[in-house]
């Protein structure tokens, strides 16, 4: 049926797409409600503004500080760069790329995406690093760690610790967020590989969500050496993948923790509306694709459920989607109004999301309009918030307060 209805979207039978206004009725295509009230558009935030750091970065995707407080930027394209002193007004973007990165499939969304450095850097100098391999007909999610040797600017004994286990076709939905436990694992978000009509195993791909199974959809949890470990919620089902922390996702963009609560906050891209900012808790089921808040870019509901027992409620849904990216969990002295708020990137709106929280509940929301995609959000060293611009020229921006 989906394959019709694009075959029919695809004829120029009427002028001005009229037919399609008339089919909207009979495909379902009015908004989903549940127990969770979309945001639409929402208040900008005051006493705010923007400080470019350094510019000149390559479709940047993430970025990692270190101790000394320059910061290693990965560039979608396979790059992985140095910025010196990254806080400080004296910050130069280093011309010379970090060497012994892997190789990449830089095709549609993916490249060269997460970076994180492994909890104990200063001794080990180990970082991680996530990234798109293989080919646009056959790649997958990946994960890497090398030895950072800043004096000769590259990563030493580069291994490949964990790949999904299957491949898939195309350039969407990798995933590819990290963010380190307290107990020394690692998460990582896997995408759940496409829009249809891409497929798997005889079906739309991203019904693997739902498959324990498989990898895509899904949330990892992870040794530092990529293995499982022995206490993750799905180890004791023999047709599941071990590695598997929570499923029914879509594409997780932003990952982040409370320090002081241990709560972990996920967002994700929906499809036509339904990105979602989640609480992640171990072994729960998030919903994609049978339980959500989207919609079809060519019309109709993705599902005609938006709650189900046994599926986790999503704490904020954006419709229309605001096609979510990095997020952190704000705890800094720049913003004291906005201390243990979540802000949330927004690639298509080009804005920043401040999502107000009282514990788990959410109290209000605000934006920052940038004018640029964001990619990625990270409250650095010194407490201040920072954001990486995708664009051909992109920027590490620092959010400042306005002055008086």
């Amino acid at each position: 049926m989906q394959r019709q209805y694009l075959a029919q979207i695809r004829k120029p039978a009427l002028a001005g797409g009229l037919w399609l206004l008339a089919l909207i009725p009979a495909l379902g295509c009015t908004q989903p409600a549940g127990p969770v009230d979309p945001t639409g558009d929402v208040p900008e935030a005051k006493g705010w503004g923007m400080e470019t750091i350094v510019d000149g970065l390559r479709h940047p995707w993430s970025i990692a500080w270190l101790p000394d407080g320059s910061a290693l930027v990965t560039e979608r394209p396979g790059q992985l760069r140095l910025i010196r002193q990254a806080t400080t007004s004296a910050a130069a973007l280093d011309p010379t790329p970090i060497r012994g990165t892997p190789k990449v499939c830089a095709c549609g969304q993916g490249g060269l995406l997460d970076i994180s450095l492994h909890p104990d850097f200063a001794d080990n100098q180990l970082v991680y690093l996530t990234f798109a391999e293989g080919t646009e007909d056959a790649n997958r999610t990946a994960l890497a760690r090398g030895r950072l040797d800043l004096e000769n600017k590259r990563l030493r004994d580069l291994e490949i610790l964990f790949r999904n286990a299957d491949s898939k076709s195309g350039g969407q939905h990798f995933g590819s967020r990290l963010l380190w436990l307290p107990d020394g694992t690692l998460l990582m978000s896997i995408g759940d590989g496409g829009n249809p009509p891409t497929s798997f195993d005889g079906e739309n791909i991203r019904n693997q969500a739902q498959n324990p199974g498989t990898h895509f959809g899904s949330l990892l949890r992870l040794n530092a050496d990529g293995s499982a470990p022995a206490d993750n919620p799905f180890v004791d089902q023999p047709s599941a993948k071990p590695e598997i922390y929570s499923i029914g996702h879509r594409n997780i963009q932003g990952l982040t923790r409370d320090p002081d609560s241990g709560r972990i906050w996920a967002n994700e891209h929906g499809s036509r509306g339904g990105d979602e900012i989640n609480l992640i808790q171990a072994g729960n089921n998030y919903g994609w694709p049978e339980v959500t808040y989207s919609m079809e870019y060519w019309g109709p509901r993705v599902s005609d459920k938006t709650k189900a027992p046994g599926v986790t409620q999503p704490t904020v849904v954006w419709t229309p989607s605001i096609a979510p990216s990095g997020m952190a969990f704000y705890t800094g002295d720049d913003f004291p109004d906005w201390q243990g708020d979540l802000i949330s990137g927004a690639l298509k709106f080009q804005q920043l999301r401040r999502t107000e929280l009282d514990g788990t509940r959410v109290v209000g929301e605000d934006k920052l309009s940038i004018g640029q995609r964001v990619r990625d959000v990270r409250q650095g060293p010194d407490g201040g918030l920072y954001i990486l611009t995708d664009a051909p020229n992109g920027a590490l921006i620092r959010i400042v307060p306005e002055a008086d």
